[in-house]
């Protein structure tokens, strides 16, 4: 099997699983993924400078001194120990020190050790149970890559956790979801069922004001609906509150579902997507409208220019809809997959030195001036005094072959189009592609099984006029190829990309009589070293009757521009790459 984040026992109910091997081989996956790959030895670095190891080495024995910073900080060296993980490069030094840092019981958080404090005593803000979920993350990765001694802390800590809490024990819940999905994976990893009892017992226990700050707060902190704890999830419609928090909790849900088959938790978590794709969700797929609380907004309050979009929550939302997309074989989740890495994650890494964005801000205007760390005004950074995001791309991007493909046991359906080779048992293939540049791809069969089988090419919603072998397909669905397949056979798909408006629904006042610009899976950006000298980006208009054409260049390592009247346009994703410039996605008309 291929080694995967997400990887549904065999009793699970779902219609798709992971294929058994997934590589990404060339074109432009594999070179954000070398900048990746070169990334992380500057992350431990960048743990190493926040004191963020200094911690765990204290909570070893060994190092002394104060613990630095606030209590979440482990589950940072989680996430990168994580990519380290996926990318076969788990430092046994520091899984060491984690070992050695872990309390007799089973407990482990550095800064709350160190500094001597009761566990579980400021459980609303304390992150304890969040950090615990990377770990567990961590540890079934590196369990997946051949490395167990992880696994060893993980399972203890977890043990402790079925101990502590449930409803036989205590019934206060964590503030941060996260715990959940991390607690059925190490169910799905060991087989010990009491790890999907109690994700299944955080799952039903939230909604009712169990995880919210105690006594009274006028801010976000004392509103349940930041915690996801306003609505039990079984009765909720659309999601709220603190956005990472509320797409990790539906991800956790999504994977007990699956788990249980709990019908009617799969149709809620189901239901909520849909609200959130609808009505919350931002044109590049990212989410959250708000900077207070870093939350979700109301329907359709999608400003462009205060959208906080985070990066991790662009990731939630991927992990999310593939698990989605495994449960229900809708390829409308494969879509938002796309659409979330090339234009929600991907944006959030600069292109050389492994910078980042924490916001992911669609529109930086002129004069633009930061009022605070993560202000993308600034443009990315290095780091962040709450690091959660670079850590988080690079697990993401460290296992992004997982997210190509999936299987079923007599075909191979082909999520993400990237150069790459495939294999779903027995059925083996190659793919060819420039995607995202060019819509042709090419998929050669290397090994098939004797009878029958289903290669199925997923056709994006946006790609009209596509063809298979020549032959006309429909957008937003499979392309289902059946029959006895030889080495050598060849599939080709054909997916058009001319450049397309995309209009807001028009409850969104902030965007009305504006359009954004797309061609293929990339949604495109005015930035302002392609515009004519001297003029103000806000003054720009786009007419919606002109012709937009498109040309490949070598400008920002070798992409597509796009260009209509006087305005040359970018890929989103590579915006800021040349210096700090105003940009906008959503263009006005008039």
């Amino acid at each position: 099997m291929q080694p995967s984040p997400a990887v549904p026992t065999a009793a699970a109910v779902v219609t798709l699983r992971p294929v058994s091997e997934a590589q990404v081989t060339g074109g432009f996956w594999a070179g954000r993924m070398a900048a990746n790959r070169a990334a992380i030895p500057l992350g431990r670095e960048r743990l190493e400078a926040a004191g963020n190891l200094a911690n765990l080495r204290i909570a070893a024995g060994e190092a002394s001194g104060d613990a630095q910073g606030a209590s979440f900080r482990d589950s940072d060296v989680y996430k990168w120990l994580e990519a380290a993980a996926w990318d076969g490069s788990l430092p046994d030094e520091l899984t060491r020190t984690i070992t050695a840092a872990q309390q007799d019981d089973g407990y482990l958080n550095s800064a709350i050790q160190v500094r001597g404090e009761e566990p579980y005593t400021h459980l609303w803000n304390s992150h304890e149970l969040y950090c615990a979920g990377h770990l567990f993350q961590a540890a079934v990765a590196a369990s997946r890559t051949g490395d167990s001694k992880l696994l060893q802390v993980a399972t203890r800590f977890a043990d402790h956790l079925a101990d502590t809490f449930g409803p036989s024990g205590r019934t206060e819940l964590e503030g941060h979801p996260g715990i959940e999905s991390a607690l059925v994976e190490l169910y799905r990893e060991t087989g010990n069922r009491r790890y999907l009892d109690l994700a299944k017992y955080f799952v039903d226990a939230r909604g009712h004001g169990k995880a919210t700050k105690p006594g009274f707060d006028p801010s976000h902190y004392g509103d349940p609906a930041h915690y996801s704890d306003r609505v039990p999830v079984r009765d909720a419609d659309s999601l709220e509150g603190h956005a990472v928090r509320a797409v990790y909790f539906a991800t956790g849900a999504t994977d007990v579902a699956i788990e249980t088959d709990d019908a009617e938790l799969l149709d809620a978590v189901l239901r909520q997507y849909d609200n959130m794709r609808r009505r919350k969700q931002h044109v590049t797929g990212a989410v959250g409208s708000r900077w207070d609380g870093e939350a979700f907004g109301d329907d359709y309050e999608l400003p462009p220019d205060r959208a906080y979009a985070e990066t991790c929550a662009a990731i939630g939302v991927l992990q999310w809809a593939w698990r989605l997309l495994l449960a229900t074989g809708d390829p409308s989740y494969a879509d938002q997959i796309e659409l979330l890495l090339y234009n929600a994650i991907l944006p959030a890494v600069s292109l050389e030195d492994a910078d980042y964005f924490y916001v992911n801000t669609l529109h930086r205007r002129t004069g633009a001036r930061g009022d605070v760390q993560r202000a993308p005004a600034y443009g990315r950074r290095p780091w962040f005094n709450c690091a959660c995001c670079p850590p988080n791309v690079m697990r993401t991007l460290a296992s992004l072959p997982s997210y190509l493909a999936t299987g079923t046991a007599d075909g191979l359906q082909i999520q993400q189009y990237a150069a790459s080779t495939l294999r779903a048992g027995s059925f083996a293939v190659e793919v060819e592609t420039d995607y995202p540049w060019d819509g042709r791809v090419t998929v050669t069969v290397r090994e098939a099984p004797p009878g029958e089988v289903e290669l199925a090419l997923r056709i994006p919603e946006w790609a009209s006029d596509a063809t298979v072998d020549d032959k006309p397909v429909v957008a937003g669905d499979y392309a289902r190829v059946r029959r006895v397949f030889q080495p050598g056979d060849e599939v080709a798909l054909q997916l058009p990309m001319p450049p397309r408006l995309l209009t807001s629904n028009d409850r969104v006042d902030s965007t009305r009589g504006c359009v954004a610009v797309a061609r293929g899976p990339l949604v495109y950006a005015l930035e302002q070293p392609d515009q004519q000298p001297g003029v103000v980006l806000e003054d720009l208009r786009l007419d919606p009757t002109a012709e937009i054409t498109s040309a490949h260049t070598e400008l920002l390592g070798g992409v597509t521009t796009l260009h209509s009247t006087q305005l040359t346009l970018i890929p989103y994703y590579s915006w800021a790459n040349r210096g700090l410039h105003p940009m906008r996605v959503w263009i006005p008309t008039s």
